[in-house]
């Protein structure tokens, strides 16, 4: 079964209004809700964060920034918030350590990750074997940002999916019904979903609930 991660985040930055965008969602049916490490202060990820656990979700920290120390100082937050979830960041063996500490799964970005919003380089063999290194290294599971990839997407998506063991996110530019039924026909372990929802993608004419609303339909069993 594939799972949607609903991110409160718009162009790989978490939404200023998460709290409020949460409680306007919360009872749709949705199980797991995730953000960005930018966009608030750590006071508002604290009480967004004890908000959701309050609710019983399922919470996802993405670290998008790209160099070490920013990396090392996002785990670091994450650890201190108690989230369920790590996932992107490049700097794995220093991030593993810290999610570990904090009894955090680990999902790190897989590929060569260029700018922000990110986008995905390197070949498909690079990937791979990038991949099975992160595997013996036992990390939780990957995140790949195929949909920002700058070649064959699809065969990206299943020669690293055929290539591992561990799960997969597949994270960002998931933005139309199209994909997500790829994704779920491909049984991808789960996928995160932010942006298109705050641009009604989806559901032309609906609101954030409806959008929500139709991910949670197209993922349900």
């Amino acid at each position: 079964m594939t799972q949607a991660i609903i991110m409160l985040t718009r162009n790989d930055v978490t939404v200023p209004d998460a709290l409020e965008v949460f409680h306007q969602i919360k009872d749709t049916g949705v199980s797991n809700i995730g953000f960005k490490d930018m966009g608030l202060s750590r006071e508002k990820y604290s009480r967004l964060v004890s908000t959701l656990k309050e609710q019983h979700m399922h919470t996802y920290f993405e670290i998008v920034s790209s160099d070490r120390q920013n990396t090392i100082q996002s785990a670091k937050a994450a650890e201190e918030l108690g989230v369920e979830y790590l996932i992107g960041g490049k700097c794995y063996r220093e991030v593993q350590q810290i999610a570990a500490a904090g009894d955090i799964h680990y999902y790190p970005y897989v590929g060569k990750i260029v700018g922000h919003p990110c986008v995905l380089e390197g070949s498909i063999e690079e990937i791979i074997a990038e991949a099975r290194e992160y595997e013996h290294f036992r990390v939780d599971g990957l995140n790949l940002l195929a949909y920002r990839y700058d070649g064959d997407i699809k065969t990206l998506m299943r020669s690293v999916q055929s290539a591992v063991t561990v799960p997969m996110i597949i994270a960002g530019s998931v933005d139309s019904i199209t994909k997500i039924k790829f994704l779920v026909q491909s049984n991808i372990s789960a996928f995160t979903i932010g942006t298109a929802l705050f641009e009604k993608s989806l559901v032309p004419e609906g609101s954030l609930r409806d959008q929500v609303q139709a991910v949670l339909t197209l993922t349900s069993p």
